[in-house]
């Protein structure tokens, strides 16, 4: 496998060229050679890891086209969370306590080079620290009050590495470039208990009431203990075997923390953190579908660092990365509106997407659950609309939505999803396709599709909140080893 250091700063990074070749970020992203390159390890050191920054994408797209990415999104987003790394630090609490208790002031910084610090004394501290927050630079700054605590995780950039160091971050590379394997997780075991996280104030939450009582009768009857907790609820979440999340997830949102820190504690977990990451940004499914071969509307990305735009067909779909119910999503007749939204959609992310529009009366959305068919339903365009949601409308703000049986579902459509949902997990998903001139396109996939009584279980009844739960002890019982 090739190992390839990525960095959007070049100059200060040319030392470890005898190592690994170098790439620019932005070359890393958009060219061919490592779009279609499939062994390939990705140490990734930009300056900037934040949330749709470069940095971010450049991990994103790497897990994206199978490569061994360095650090993982996950590991990304647990040191920019406050409250999950504060979390996830409580484990090492123990270890914390002996490396730090000659320090004799209340705070005290701690900065890893490749998983290493330049004082000795601290190895071992080091070694769990890197263990649980593996990023190649990253500077720890601990309090002391009752006793001490990490109070922030800073990853760094070669700008903020004192000069008296740079001499030790060659040594610590060397070895840390030798390396086969970087980190291995924890494994603990649970009982038969089940949490479905829920947001009680949710408008749009994706499961209603009456299917939410439906999940509840349905786990107990196959002899699980069911909760419905919310985030108040979520610190306990280590006393559970299982989490079910039914509340609209985001990466910067507390249901991916509660993934997070479940999958940590190693829950079974739908959606699982794997799958929030991957289903929450159209950057990178766009990237997947297309490193795949999947059929999706002609897809362009477009970085705010272009100094001028590819030729583009109108009418057009401009896209946030991270919009869901199709809040991000504009319909672009022109120049002059493309321009415009740009300079808006910039603001939150480095990178958007335009797409080629597509007019259909419906949405196919195929559920997929452990890698099997589940239900489908046909998700019609709202009103004198063009999408499913029209939220600029008094009344008519959603399309109707008619369960489908799935022999009824063409066997393409069916196809299709499971050859994306394949490529992103094992866990439930909605694929939304347009079937248009005997093609079928994958639009997106919904990592928390909705299970609304009196609408997607229309066909199945009772049926699709048993086989949800059944998965669910399946895979707990797999977990203890009883299967």
């Amino acid at each position: 496998m090739q190992t390839i250091i990525v960095t959007d700063d070049q100059s200060n990074w040319e030392f470890l060229n005898a190592l690994a070749p170098i790439v620019e970020a932005t070359d890393y992203l958009s060219k061919d050679i490592y779009h279609q390159s499939k062994s390939m390890r990705v140490i990734n050191l930009c300056k900037s890891y934040n949330y749709q920054n470069i940095g971010y994408y450049v991990s994103l797209l790497a897990e994206a086209r199978d490569h061994k990415t360095i650090p993982s999104v996950l590991s990304i987003q647990d040191v920019l969370n406050t409250c999950l790394s504060k979390q996830i630090s409580h484990d090492i609490t123990e270890e914390m306590q002996h490396s730090l208790h000659e320090i004799k002031g209340n705070t005290f910084v701690l900065s890893l080079y490749f998983g290493q610090n330049i004082a000795k004394r601290y190895e071992i501290l080091a070694k769990k620290l890197h263990s649980f927050f593996p990023l190649p630079l990253i500077r720890f700054t601990f309090e002391k009050k009752k006793e001490w605590v990490i109070k922030t995780l800073t990853p760094l950039s070669f700008a903020e590495i004192p000069v008296q160091h740079q001499e030790f971050i060659h040594t610590a590379a060397n070895s840390y470039f030798a390396k086969k394997r970087f980190h291995q997780w924890r494994k603990k075991t649970r009982y038969h208990d089940l949490a479905i996280l829920i947001d009680p104030s949710e408008p749009n939450a994706p499961s209603n009431k009456k299917a939410l009582e439906c999940f509840v009768n349905a786990g107990e009857e196959a002899g699980l203990n069911v909760d419905l907790i919310d985030k108040n609820d979520a610190k306990s979440i280590a006393e559970y075997d299982a989490l079910f999340i039914r509340a609209t997830t985001n990466i910067n949102h507390y249901t991916y923390q509660v993934a997070r820190r479940a999958a940590q504690e190693n829950l079974v977990v739908i959606d699982d953190p794997h799958s929030i990451v991957k289903c929450s940004n159209k950057v990178y499914l766009a990237e997947l579908l297309t490193s795949h071969q999947i059929l999706t509307p002609d897809t362009i990305f477009i970085s705010k660092y272009d100094t001028q735009l590819p030729p583009i067909q109108f009418p057009c779909i401009l896209k946030k990365p991270d919009g869901s119910f199709s809040h991000g999503v504009i319909k672009i007749s022109d120049e002059k509106l493309l321009q415009k939204s740009l300079q808006q959609f910039f603001k939150t992310s480095d990178l958007v997407l335009i797409q080629k529009f597509i007019p259909t009366e419906f949405d196919w959305r195929i559920g997929i659950l452990d890698n099997k068919p589940l239900y489908a339903c046909k998700y019609y365009m709202a009103k004198d609309h063009w999408q499913i949601y029209n939220w600029g409308s008094i009344k008519d703000i959603e399309g109707c939505c008619s369960a489908v049986a799935l022999p009824e579902v063409p066997e393409a459509v069916v196809k299709t999803a499971l050859k994306i949902t394949r490529l992103i997990g094992d866990g439930l998903y909605g694929v939304d396709i347009k079937s248009y001139e005997d093609k079928h396109y994958v639009i997106e996939v919904n990592d928390n599709p909705n299970i609304d009584a009196g609408m997607e279980d229309n066909v199945l009844g009772s049926s699709i909140y048993q086989q949800i739960m059944a998965v669910f002890l399946q895979r707990i019982r797999r977990k203890h080893g009883y299967v």
